[in-house]
């Protein structure tokens, strides 16, 4: 069965919704060790956060995660001045993954969090494509 979300203003939905999220960020920024502890500091129960999980999300932070894709020349160099502009722009570099290179050219992908960017990434997107090793590059969609 295809996956179908829907973006609901969260002041109509039960608690629990809000107290899984909670959860799952103070896990991610380590501010609980487990899921029980993360559970507890929410007053969640366990069976709720297992039950929910992997079905609720934070939009906004969503939207703040961008994968920009790049073709780049298999020069010395190149890679790095991708991720200079990148971080130049304001951009807070997640993951790196890059191909081995074939025919004179290498993929890049590179996820970011743009929340801190003070330009949107469109705008570094059509600097960085001025850059004598890129080839061409483009922002991919993220899937939930």
């Amino acid at each position: 069965m295809e996956k179908k979300y829907l973006i609901v203003d969260q002041a109509i939905l039960p608690e629990v919704f809000a107290k899984v999220l909670r959860a799952k960020e103070l896990l991610a920024s380590g501010a609980a060790k487990n899921v029980s502890a993360a559970a507890k500091m929410v007053d969640l129960s366990r069976s709720a956060f297992y039950k929910y999980k992997d079905s609720v999300f934070d939009f906004e932070n969503a939207k703040s995660i961008v994968t920009v894709k790049a073709v780049l020349l298999d020069e010395t160099g190149a890679l790095q001045a991708l991720l200079s502009e990148l971080s130049a722009s304001g951009a807070s570099i997640v993951t790196i993954n890059q191909s081995a290179p074939e025919n004179g050219t290498a993929v890049v992908s590179v996820t970011l969090r743009t929340d801190s960017m003070p330009m949107p990434i469109d705008d570094v997107l059509l600097s960085i494509q001025n850059q004598r090793t890129v080839v061409s590059v483009r922002r991919t969609v993220k899937e939930m």
